[in-house]
This record gives C-alpha cells, sequence and structure tokens, in this order.
C-alpha cells in the first residue's frame, strides 16, 4: 500500500509515518514551520518538504491507498483568523479534491476535541460543536468540508479523528503549546516543584500518542466515513498526572498551586468512547501510569545521548 502523511514531522505525523512504514510505501509531507525533521530520524520513505497550502502533489504522488491529514496549525493562541483558515480548512479542501483527482478514496483527518469547547462532559460526537477560539472553529469548518465531499462522493471513507489531550515522543518542538505533561516533566526533571492552578483538580482526557496511531490505523480499516473521539474515556487531575510523574521518576515533588489567570480556561474534557469503540473498534492501551512510564523512559534516554 501507499500513504501519503501530511505534517509528518510533527507529534502525531511522525509516530504515524513511523508505523505506516512497516505497512507500505510512505510519502511523508511537511514544511517544517512547526515539526522537528529529527522526529523522522527512523523514516525511511520518501519526504516532500512543501507548505499544503500550495504543495505539488502530483510531482510526488500519482496515486495513493490512503491520505493521514495531520498537518495544521496547533497553536490555539494564534489569534490570525485569516491563517488559521487559510493552513487548515482551505488547504485541506484542496487537499480533498487532490484526493479525489486520483481516486484515492480514504482520508483520514485530524479533528479535535477543541470542536466542543467549554461543553458538557463527558464530550459525545452527537454534542452540538461550541469551540472557544478560531483553532476549534477552523476544525468544525474541516468536519463541515469533510461531510459535504462525501455528500457529493458517497464512495469515499472520509474520517476525522477528534484527538483529545496528546502527549508522547515527537512533542518537544512544540514548546509552549506542548503537553501539561511534557512541560511538568521538564521542571521536576530539573528539581522544581510543578507548578499547576490551584487546586490541580482540573482535569484532561490525555492519551498517549501510540494509542492515537492505533486509532488512525483502525480508521484506514473502516470502510465508511464519520468523525470520532479519539481520547481514553477516562480522564484524570493535574494532581494525578504529578503523581504519576513522581511514581516513573522516582521522585516526591509536590505541586506548586497558582491562581488562574485565564478565564476562558477549560476546566475539563472527557471523551465518551462508546462510538469510537462500537465503531472503530478503538480500545485505548495506555491508561495515564502507563502512558507516563513508557513516555519518561523514552526522554530518560534522550537526554543520556
Amino acid at each position: 500500500m501507499k500513504f501519503l502523511v501530511t505534517g509528518a514531522a510533527g507529534l502525531i505525523g511522525s509516530n504515524l509515518a513511523l508505523e505506516l512504514q512497516k505497512h507500505g510505501k510512505v510519502i511523508a509531507l511537511d514544511d517544517l514551520s512547526e515539526g522537528k525533521r529529527e522526529n523522522l530520524a527512523l523514516y525511511k520513505g520518501d519526504f516532500m518538504h512543501a507548505d499544503i497550502r500550495n504543495a505539488n502533489y502530483p510531482k510526488f504522488l500519482k496515486e495513493c491507498d490512503a491520505i493521514f491529514h495531520e498537518a495544521a496549525i496547533t497553536d490555539t493562541t494564534v489569534t490570525d483568523r485569516n491563517l488559521m483558515f487559510s493552513v487548515n480548512v482551505d488547504a485541506f479542501k484542496r487537499l480533498l479534491i487532490y484526493a479525489k483527482s486520483i481516486g484515492c478514496k480514504k482520508i483520514v483527518y485530524a479533528s479535535s476535541a477543541a470542536t466542543y469547547g467549554k461543553g458538557k462532559v463527558p464530550m459525545k460526537e452527537a454534542d452540538r460543536t461550541a469551540p472557544a477560539n478560531i483553532y476549534g472553529e477552523s476544525k468544525v469548518r474541516m468536519e463541515q468540508a469533510a461531510k459535504a465531499f462525501v455528500k457529493e462522493n458517497p464512495d469515499f471513507s472520509v474520517i476525522g479523528l477528534r484527538y483529545f489531550n496528546v502527549y508522547g515522543p515527537g512533542e518537544t518542538h512544540k514548546k509552549k503549546a506542548a503537553s501539561m505533561i511534557y512541560q511538568l516533566y521538564l521542571q521536576m526533571a530539573a528539581g522544581k516543584n510543578p507548578r499547576i492552578f490551584k487546586w490541580g483538580e482540573q482535569y484532561r482526557d490525555f492519551i498517549y500518542v501510540k494509542d492515537v496511531v492505533g486509532a488512525n490505523l483502525k480508521a484506514l480499516k473502516y470502510d465508511k466515513s464519520g468523525v470520532f473521539n479519539v481520547g481514553t474515556g477516562e480522564p484524570n487531575t493535574f494532581n494525578k498526572v504529578i503523581e504519576a510523574l513522581n511514581k516513573a521518576m522516582k521522585k516526591n515533588l509536590q505541586p506548586e498551586y497558582f491562581d488562574n489567570p485565564y478565564g476562558f480556561y477549560q476546566d475539563r474534557t472527557h471523551a465518551d468512547m462508546s462510538w469510537s469503540r462500537a465503531e472503530l473498534k478503538f480500545i485505548p492501551q495506555y491508561g495515564i501510569e502507563k502512558g507516563i512510564k513508557d513516555y519518561v523512559s523514552v526522554l530518560k534516554k534522550k537526554k543520556r545521548r
């Protein structure tokens, strides 16, 4: 099989490209504006250095069995609406048109739990979307574009995966946009008390990147279209995250609490995974302790090099 992975040097894209190369030929695309080339150190396929807004797809790819679209602006603090929609929405529509032109009938794309905003929990795919920022809005627009495309092309399988709070190897380039798990790890690795908002009981549905890759592989086998949550269904508080980090790092650092200055802050995310389990047959393999233990072992090995 032949696969195209956009955003292939990012957190999810790189892990996905490395896994897919075990199953066929992979074309990795990234403009390296956010992703990091070293994330693909073990990648053996072709690399296309290009911007998804104007990439010359035909030059590199005249046939394809599946496209995994991970490229996007993921920084939720970006306020330039035109830029956000150009990269996240318009480029996606362009990719759908290209997929149709070469008869690639399987497209899996990255959506986000940001489509729910500060909605009720657990968050279900059938809930009304209520994005709280332009990043979330862009993902809603992508889902709408996919739905319209499938309506016109019912023989295509276009699947949106609403990623919840992803963490894992390959996110160091994201800096302030990296997961709280990575940021807390850095503080604790430096011997500092981890700093979190009072009183650490806010919670997130943290999902390990290896499980996210697993969800993409399940989507590859799914022959219909739709939108699916990709979380664990078991949210964890920041206090619990620190507890798991202490255990994995063999430390005993206590949280340092401070006031939350953000009125728009999302206090909780929690994926309802019933639809993903029933339809995609996706069952996460990494709980918070198992995921953090694996991640810490990777980070320690990297530090020793």
